[in-house]
């Protein structure tokens, strides 16, 4: 029995997991102990491997099983933990006070269910940075208003995972779906700005289409009232790459970032737009092409939940 459970999901994350785990096992708690659990989904590279190093226990999901929050589920059935931290293979914390700064809103009983800063580094996508600038500031929100969450950097007391569980069946943003239901049965969502990682979301521009078009299914879901049109989407390009070409041009960076911020804002509403608008019933084999963490061709893929999705003003608006 340990007071604390590092749940990672991950899939052929060799390139950055084992710096994570090595942040995670240096972090210093007040007193608790820790464990750390991998639920791996047919990593075919290092993964497990050093999995087994850092003395992780390890359970396995296959692709037919595979979905976001059952995954994440099978990791916290695994747990004996009070407190259950999630956190991608792909994230390193910045500070060893990462974990205590995450988990103590919920031992303060300030939280049900906290979520932790999201930076970038220099690899990664200009217009990715300004959606963390943007979804995960520096400055902290015990209680929030509103539901917004997310997996790649969060915590939540187990008996409250307990209580509800991760959706099983929703193509991502199983994090919001789930703390959507604390908010409306009166419990707290906590935004931790100290306990901060650098986010490495190293994807290829399919992959970045993929992950808004998944989330935005279930985004409909949860949130009805926010529907991205064709019009809307143009639009929220538009401004999106105005934005970002406004900061480049600041940070004197414009040539240099203009050709990935069209390209990652199109492919973002590209996905949004079409996550919102496409109501065909999708086979197996479709299915798995968006869904699953791992692309064909063994492209790298990153197996959680990402940045808000939609109209960024609707749906802020509508979950404050």
């Amino acid at each position: 029995m340990v007071d604390v459970s590092i749940v990672f999901r991950a899939l052929n994350e060799e390139r950055w997991f084992e710096d994570a785990l090595k942040a995670c096992k240096t972090q210093k708690l007040d007193g608790l102990t820790s464990e750390i659990i991998l639920v791996d989904s047919g990593s075919t590279d290092a993964t497990l491997s050093i999995a087994e190093r850092h003395g992780c226990n390890i359970r396995h999901i296959g692709k037919s099983e595979f979905t976001f929050g059952r995954s994440i589920n099978w990791g916290c059935e695994a747990a004996s933990g009070k407190y259950l931290v999630f956190i991608s293979a792909h994230c390193i914390p910045t500070h060893d006070g990462w974990l205590q700064s995450l988990i103590q809103p919920l031992i303060d009983g300030q939280a049900d269910y906290t979520y932790g800063r999201q930076i970038g580094d220099e690899s990664s996508n200009f217009s990715e940075k300004r959606l963390f600038e943007k979804y995960f500031p520096a400055f902290d929100r015990i209680p929030q208003e509103g539901f917004f969450c997310n997996n790649a950097n969060a915590a939540i007391r187990a008996e409250v995972w307990a209580r509800y569980r991760f959706d099983e069946e929703c193509t991502g943003l199983e994090d919001m779906v789930l703390a959507r239901q604390i908010v409306l049965d009166g419990g707290k969502i906590g935004y931790v700005a100290s306990a901060s990682v650098v986010h490495i979301h190293d994807e290829t521009l399919g992959q970045t289409r993929r992950r808004y078009y998944r989330e935005a299914l279930t985004l409909r879901t949860i949130m009805p009232e926010v529907h991205v049109s064709a019009f809307d989407a143009m639009r929220y390009f538009i401004a999106g790459s105005l934005h970002d070409m406004g900061s480049a041009w600041g940070e004197r960076t414009l040539f240099k970032y203009l050709p990935e911020i069209v390209s990652f804002r199109f492919m973002q509403y590209l996905g949004t737009y079409r996550g919102h608008n496409e109501h065909r019933r999708l086979s197996r084999a479709q299915k798995e092409a968006y869904f699953y963490p791992k692309p064909p061709k063994d492209e790298v893929s990153h197996a959680e939940p990402a940045t808000l999705v939609a109209s960024e003003r609707q749906v802020i608006r509508a979950a404050e």
